[in-house]
């Protein structure tokens, strides 16, 4: 198989080379896709969509993961979508905490989107996963729109760089971990088009906003992805 190498943030020493997709089917509708690379493997959660040309990457904090925050938030979101004709790949990096090497295993998650005939990609990174998407979203001329959720400051010096494409910042008024200084900050340093949605009241992990804040992402993705299923 061809391989494919991920476009290189700018403070990353190393690149990195996709060679291949392993699959194993789960639960209907998802299957368990480990992604090769030239320096480890990437686990991911995908949710195809036959047909699909909008796609959006997930990705969680400093710790990784695969669900999110809020109890689940990733998977029922990728599911939502995924009815309403998006695909969905839940990434957990291989070296968490490691912002340079998290932003190409994202870029190696789009990359796969685009095999799979997405054209469109969205990113949403929660926590330290915000400044993930936002260098990543910054690096890829196929995302359409980065979603970072209670982020960090640290590493969202491409803030800028995210436009044209639409960006917007979710936080929690009672973030006991970053306040939403930190996404106030990014806004601040953003182009347009930007959003920024503050949860009276939610802590850092979203648990009290988790309704919201799933209807929010499941409406505003596919629009601002062009259309719900490539439409």
């Amino acid at each position: 198989m061809q391989r494919r190498r991920a476009r290189q943030p700018r403070q990353a020493e190393q690149s990195l080379s996709w060679i291949r997709a392993e699959r194993e089917p789960l639960e209907e509708g998802a299957w368990a896709v480990v992604l090769q690379t030239d320096r480890g493997n990437i686990p991911t959660r995908y949710h195809p969509v036959s047909g699909a040309k909008t796609g959006v990457v997930w990705v969680g904090g400093a710790g990784g993961g695969l669900d999110g925050p809020a109890r689940g938030l990733y998977p029922e979101g990728c599911r939502r979508l995924q009815a309403a004709g998006t695909a969905g790949l839940r990434l957990h990096y291989r070296r968490p905490n490691h912002l340079e090497e998290c932003v190409l295993d994202t870029l190696v998650g789009v990359e796969f989107l685009l095999a799979e005939g997405v054209e469109r990609v969205g990113l949403v990174g929660h926590s330290f996963g915000g400044a993930v998407v936002i260098s990543a979203g910054a690096l890829s001329d196929h995302v359409w729109a980065v979603v970072p959720m209670s982020t960090q400051t640290y590493g969202t010096g491409l803030a800028s760089q995210v436009s044209p494409r639409a960006m917007l910042l979710i936080h929690g008024t009672a973030d006991e971990v970053l306040p939403d200084s930190c996404s106030r900050a990014v806004f601040q340093a953003a182009g347009e088009p930007r959003e920024l949605r503050l949860f009276p009241g939610t802590r850092h992990g979203l648990d009290e906003a988790r309704e919201e804040v799933l209807d929010l992402l499941v409406r505003w993705l596919p629009e601002r992805l062009g259309g719900v299923g490539g439409q």
